[in-house]
């Protein structure tokens, strides 16, 4: 059994902090999660890596743990042990810690009951899939039990710039029960979707929650910057000189907009509150920008270039 660098599935330093551990998951796993990689085996079992990371570095417990297995392996290797050769039946059933030499016991967790992700060989043999709520110990011969809050668990969720604007549902599958969540219209990425009290129960009998990570996907027409939206519009030169009418494409179906005379390329002009809904502020609205592309025509005919020097020439 290989020793696994969790940091380095993560890109991380072993100094980084809780944040910027968060921060690598995330990105990692919007990158590799199995609804942006359908049928893509190497993004999947990427993706479980990631998870089995997360896992050890997000729990102080199981980090320090992990630490300590670290040091001794780096140094085994660094006084001649060959891969393959460490006792990790020693190391695992040695003291994990306290100033006694007291054994922690650990329990097994279902975080693989849950998202499907699996641990790997690695994961069991050390942790044993250490608890998600109560981890008893023991020191000498006196018994302790120390109480934590329930593990709180994270899972990345991609919905589309149109599902952001109108709200979704998704279906989980926890354990033998389905369940349809709503994502609430407003939603950007980073936003957090909590399903309070449906997920694994720890010993202490609490059921932990279960936050959905959104990550909106990008749209081909529509670009957003906080709860504004932007989008290009194409006009020809006439309007953009003569001003006029042109239909442009909102969230909720098409609108005409009104172009004055003499607008200029790359001009915005603004439609109030046809932008993205505010988060649990009920009818409030972002503004809709659309940023104005004039087509210039590249051939003319004789009679348009007449035209034309005659302009310039009363210009």
């Amino acid at each position: 059994m290989e020793y696994r660098d969790y940091y380095k599935l993560l890109g991380v330093e072993r100094t980084a902090n809780d944040d910027e551990i968060k921060r690598a998951y995330r990105k990692l796993a919007m990158k590799y999660h199995p609804d942006r990689n359908p049928g893509n085996k190497q993004a999947e079992e990427k993706f479980k890596d990631i998870n089995e990371a997360y896992e050890v570095l997000s729990d102080k417990a199981k980090r320090a743990r992990y630490d300590q297995l670290g040091e001794s392996y780096q140094s085994w290797q660094q006084h001649g042990g060959q891969p393959g050769n460490f006792n990790w039946d020693e190391w695992v059933t040695r003291s994990a810690g306290g100033p006694t030499g007291g054994r922690t016991r650990v329990e097994v967790g279902n975080l693989e009951d849950l998202f499907g992700t699996g641990f790997s060989d690695f994961f069991q043999s050390i942790f044993g899939g250490m608890g998600m709520g109560d981890i008893p110990y023991t020191t000498g011969r006196t018994s302790t039990r120390r109480s934590t809050q329930p593990q709180v668990y994270e899972q990345p969720i991609s919905i589309s710039l149109y599902e952001a604007y109108h709200g979704a549902k998704r279906m989980m599958q926890i354990d033998d029960r389905k369940l349809e969540v709503s994502i609430p219209a407003g939603v950007k990425t980073g936003s957090k979707v909590r399903i309070a009290g449906i997920g694994p129960k720890g010993p202490n009998g609490r059921a932990a929650d279960i936050y959905l990570i959104v990550h909106v996907e990008p749209d081909s027409q529509f670009e957003r910057k906080g709860n504004d939206l932007y989008t290009d519009v194409e006009i020809d030169l006439y309007r953009a000189v003569l001003g006029g009418e042109v239909t442009v494409p909102t969230m909720t179906g098409k609108v005409v907009l009104t172009i004055p005379a003499g607008t200029q390329p790359g001009q915005t002009i603004r439609l109030a509150k046809l932008g993205m809904p505010e988060l649990k502020s009920k009818g409030q609205f972002g503004d809709m920008y659309a940023r104005i592309k004039v087509n210039l025509p590249r051939k003319l005919t004789d009679s348009q270039r007449k035209l034309f020097e005659q302009l310039r020439e009363m210009s």
